[in-house]
């Protein structure tokens, strides 16, 4: 080697440097590229996404090959420098050939290629593939028997090479994802990604409308009274029962009984012919269960009901798809019943709105795992029934007693902050 001129031997020492860094560039790209990506990419025939796709099938092999051929060009880069400071500085020279050849390693094969492959992962990695492919395929004994000595190390620590591309994503994860999503996914896509990600970690007693709301017809009623009911109903579906609603006797479905009301035969007993068997749902259903029963079945309604067979709430399809894509109904009168703004910047809030309502509408954080409803929510905080008047801090927010009726909290009076306020312009905007 001594005899090759030196110029010759810069030369090929600049292109190892290079090859080092082609490699150093290669190993992070791949590693960095985005899964995700990738499989779209390949699922619309990409040809160097399908390319680096296989190659990161068996990454062990992959790194392999990088590592082999990074290694060999680091060595014989490292044994043409010390040539050249022999030939150049005799003995003294080899320290410092080492020292410079470490900072333009560093500098040129390591820091930079990676610097830049981390940041243009798809730009590196689909030209890279290219050359990495066929290297495999020359150098693949040399592979393969590294690879025996290297999973077989990895054994030791309780790791297999099959688990190294199990890069599948919990729903915790998928989660962050669309948050950090910003501008590629518009926020109430967002909010309607999440929503459905959320539907396993609520069940429908933290939606339902409480047995003492739930709106139906009482068969023992005059007739008259249950025709004007019917005639003046907000809802197509209505719970059908005799003295209070655990005597129920199935859902009537307003629709069908136009047929009664045209012919004249509208009475007592076509009305609970045409009722519909009742549905019931166990208080602690996921709702993502529920939505899949309520196909299944055919449903639109259903009644909730404890570990004892005792009614608790009613639950409908709309109720569950509301949790998705938020509230939405034909009358926008009919919006956030249950929570009235005041010219104070103070609001009217029903003691019956459920907690999860409440969090999505004032953007608080209160937890929905004991009361489902703000009265609970006071009741158990207070542990005893308030006066009117009473003021105190609900976690950091300063709530108000307005009225007491029938041992329970029917209306509050809530003082946001600044910060509150501010919250709910930019998510009511």
């Amino acid at each position: 080697m001594s005899d090759i001129p030196l110029s010759v031997l810069f030369g090929i020492l600049v292109f190892l440097i290079l090859a080092s860094a082609f490699f150093s560039a290669s190993e992070t790209s791949m590693m960095a590229i985005n899964r995700y990506r990738l499989r779209n990419l390949v699922a619309k025939n990409h040809k160097s996404a399908k390319r680096v796709s296989k190659l990161l099938e068996r990454p062990d092999r992959l790194i392999g090959v990088i590592l082999l051929g990074n290694n060999f060009v680091n060595i014989l880069a490292s044994s043409i420098a010390t040539v050249i400071a022999i030939d150049l500085m005799g003995e003294a020279g080899i320290a410092i050939a080492a020292a410079l050849l470490t900072f333009f390693i560093l500098l040129f094969s390591e820091v930079t290629p990676k610097t830049i492959a981390a940041a243009n992962p798809e730009k590196i990695a689909f030209p890279a593939s290219v050359i990495i492919k066929p290297l495999l395929v020359i150098l693949y004994p040399l592979v393969w028997i590294l690879n025996i000595f290297a999973n077989n190390l990895l054994k030791l620590f309780g790791i297999s090479e099959k688990n190294s591309n199990a890069d599948h994503l919990s729903p915790e994860e998928l989660r962050t994802i669309v948050h950090e999503a910003g501008s590629l996914i518009p926020k109430k896509h967002q909010q309607m990604l999440l929503g459905i990600l959320d539907l396993e970690k609520v069940t429908v007693e933290d939606i339902m409308v409480p047995r003492n709301e739930i709106v139906g017809i009482d068969i023992n009623d005059p007739l008259v009274e249950i025709i004007e009911q019917l005639a003046s109903s907000q809802h197509t579906r209505l719970p059908l029962y005799r003295d209070s609603i655990d005597g129920v006797l199935g859902i009537v479905h307003l629709r069908k009984l136009l047929r009664l009301f045209k012919h004249n035969e509208l009475n007592k007993k076509t009305l609970e012919q045409n009722a519909r068997e009742n549905y019931f749902v166990p208080q602690g259903t996921p709702l993502h269960t529920q939505l899949l029963n309520f196909q299944g079945h055919k449903r639109r309604i259903g009644l909730v009901v404890n570990e004892y067979g005792d009614i608790q709430g009613l639950v409908t399809l709309e109720d569950i798809l509301e949790e998705i894509v938020g509230e939405f109904t034909t009358n926008p009168d009919a919006l956030n019943l249950d929570i009235h703004p005041q010219t104070d910047n103070t609001f009217l809030v029903d003691g019956s709105i459920t907690i999860r309502e409440l969090n999505r509408y004032m953007c608080w954080k209160l937890s929905t795992n004991g009361p489902k409803t703000l009265n609970g929510l006071i009741l158990n905080y207070l542990e005893a029934i308030p006066e009117v008047g009473t003021s105190f801090m609900l976690g950091e927010h300063p709530v108000e007693i307005v009225q007491i009726a029938n041992k329970s909290v029917k209306i509050v009076r809530i003082h946001p902050s600044r910060k509150m306020i501010k919250a709910l312009s930019d998510n009511n905007s």
